[in-house]
């Protein structure tokens, strides 16, 4: 189920848990739409630091991950198993305060799912219908500083003649690692992409539901048409590169970053609402066009400073089993041979 899908929100936990359970229909749109998330793949990658690896460092690199950008969306429709537990990946429903369907705060996350669902529980909801997008970002970004750090074993053994006699062993490994690198780039592309998107991040996520509404914003299903049809009308990627942020490392952990991304996110639901109030969203106002370019810049910032940041965590890393230090497979003082191919 795509956000543009879910219906209106009525203001009380009661109907909010009735209104989800009873709406589940599919809709065409998908997050940022193909335009979107390709953006931000491409000009993330095309925008890496220099001491990130030369296989990641070139225009086919870039067009790689902005296709597979795409790959959460393009998986929908694969079966309800696979629908139901993936789809909520996507987003997290904020009400005015930050807190996920009156549960836990985005600012003060539990660091697990499952406590997140339990925290959820405790409230009445749970992180199927409140979704679970802080926790798709973080999980990426994991494994790639897993994969970096398999990658740079591998390339350090491959390069060193005193382990020369599993030198193919090494080589065909890192092909292996360097294509799973890809595909976890895509994944963390996307929902970093899908971050950068308000309505990605609000109970409010297509038109302002059941709720107060003193402003008098619309009530009219606003998701599917901001994120498709107008950015693929209104948005070029040099627009894009062009207003990405400066590489901006961050001394924190993955899960605070993560956070403060969102909560970023979630407090421009009202200027969104304030500008498509205004007409800002039909087609050729510039407003909207450079509301949509600056969150697309965004998340392009953001994935290529949680990319270069998981790079440079990789080193500090032990990876196999037994555990082998990366830095000591580098130095030449460990060969990984063993703890890599496997003992059993």
């Amino acid at each position: 189920m795509t956000r543009a899908a879910r219906h209106h929100v009525p203001r009380t936990a009661a109907a909010i848990l009735a209104i989800v359970l009873a709406t589940a229909a599919p809709d065409a749109a998908l997050a940022w739409g193909a335009t979107g998330h390709r953006i931000v793949g491409e000009e993330a990658i095309a925008a890496l630091p220099r001491d990130l690896p030369a296989f990641l460092r070139n225009p086919r690199a870039a067009a790689d991950v902005g296709e597979l950008a795409r790959e959460p969306d393009r998986s929908k429709g694969a079966g309800k198993t696979h629908d139901s537990n993936l789809d909520p990946a996507h987003y997290i429903d904020l009400d005015d305060a930050g807190k996920a369907f009156g549960g836990p705060s985005l600012r003060a996350l539990p660091p697990t799912r499952a406590e997140y669902e339990a925290a959820l529980q405790a409230v009445g909801q749970d992180s199927w219908k409140a979704g679970y997008l802080p926790y798709s970002i973080v999980e990426q970004h994991q494994q790639l500083v897993v994969d970096f750090a398999y990658w740079r074993v591998l390339d350090a053994a491959e390069r060193n003649h005193a382990w020369r006699g599993h030198q193919a062993w090494f080589r065909d490994d890192r092909r292996r690692r360097e294509a799973l690198i890809f595909e976890t780039l895509g994944q963390l592309a996307h929902f970093v992409g899908d971050g950068a998107q308000p309505l990605h991040a609000t109970l409010h996520y297509n038109g302002w539901g059941d709720f107060p509404n003193p402003k008098g914003f619309t009530t009219a299903k606003v998701h599917s048409p901001v994120e498709g049809a107008f950015v693929r009308a209104s948005v070029r990627s040099a627009e894009v590169r062009a207003r990405m942020a400066p590489y901006r490392p961050c001394a924190c952990a993955i899960d605070e970053r993560t956070r403060n991304y969102l909560a970023a996110t979630h407090a421009l639901v009202e200027p969104f609402y304030s500008l498509e109030k205004q007409g800002g969203f039909q087609r050729g106002d510039p407003r909207g066009a450079a509301f949509v370019t600056r969150e697309l810049a965004r998340g392009a910032s953001e994935l290529r400073d949680m990319v270069a940041d998981a790079w440079r965590a990789s080193a500090t890393a032990k990876v196999g089993w037994p555990a082998v230090a990366v830095a000591d497979v580098v130095n030449g003082k460990t060969d990984p041979y063993t703890s890599l191919y496997g003992l059993d």
